[in-house]
C-alpha cells in the first residue's frame, strides 16, 4: 500500500524513538507512531491545520518534503469516537490517544481514522477521461497510523521541498 507523508527535509522522513511529541494518537513516550495520509493532498492537509496556516500567502512559504511511503497491506483497526472527537481541536487528543491506548492494548499496532484536516469530500483527485484530466468524485480523506520502529519502512522522495498546491487550504478543516 502507498501512503503520503510530507516532513522536514533535513530530517528523517520517520520518527525512531519515544522523543517524538506527542499528537492525536499518542501521548509522549508513546511513539514511535508514525502517521501517513491516504492522498498527496491529505498530507499537505495535516501540515496546514497542524501549523495552523490559514493565508495562502504564508501557505506559499512552505518548504517540506514530500514522501510516498510503502507499507504493508496489514488491516488497519478502524477507530470508533464520536465525530467531535476525530476532528476536533487539540482538546480531543486526550480521548484519542487513551481510544489508540486501549486499542494497542488489545494487539491493534496500525490504526485508521477520518482525517481531521480534510473537509469531508476533500479527497477527490484527477483522472483522465477521453483525453481530458477531469475531478474524481469527491471523498473522505484517511489518516493512518503505523506504531512502532520504522525498520523496513521503505519512501520515495516525490519533492525535496514544496510548498502545498493552492487548492489545498480552501479544503483544510482547521482548529476552531
Amino acid at each position: 500500500m502507498i501512503v503520503f507523508r510530507q516532513a522536514d527535509p533535513r530530517y528523517p522522513f520517520l520518527w525512531s524513538d519515544v522523543s517524538q511529541p506527542a499528537a492525536r494518537w499518542h501521548a509522549d513516550g508513546e511513539g514511535p507512531a508514525h502517521y501517513f495520509a491516504d492522498t498527496p493532498d491529505g498530507a499537505w492537509a495535516e501540515l496546514l491545520r497542524h501549523e495552523e496556516i490559514t493565508d495562502p500567502a504564508d501557505a506559499a512559504t512552505v518548504q517540506r518534503a514530500l514522501w510516498a511511503v510503502e507499507i504493508e497491506d496489514e488491516p488497519f483497526k478502524e477507530v470508533s469516537l464520536p465525530a467531535s472527537a476525530l476532528s476536533g481541536g487539540r482538546d480531543t487528543y486526550r480521548a484519542c490517544q487513551h481510544h489508540a491506548r486501549r486499542l494497542r492494548a488489545r494487539g491493534a499496532r496500525r490504526l485508521a481514522a477520518p482525517s481531521a484536516a480534510l473537509i469531508p469530500g476533500g479527497a477527490g483527485g484527477r483522472e483522465m477521461a477521453g483525453g481530458t484530466e477531469r475531478a474524481t468524485k469527491a471523498r473522505d480523506g484517511r489518516v493512518l497510523v503505523v506504531f512502532g520502529t520504522p525498520d523496513g519502512i521503505v519512501g520515495w522522495k516525490v519533492v525535496e521541498r514544496a510548498a502545498p498546491p493552492p487548492d489545498v487550504l480552501p479544503r483544510v478543516q482547521h482548529f476552531s
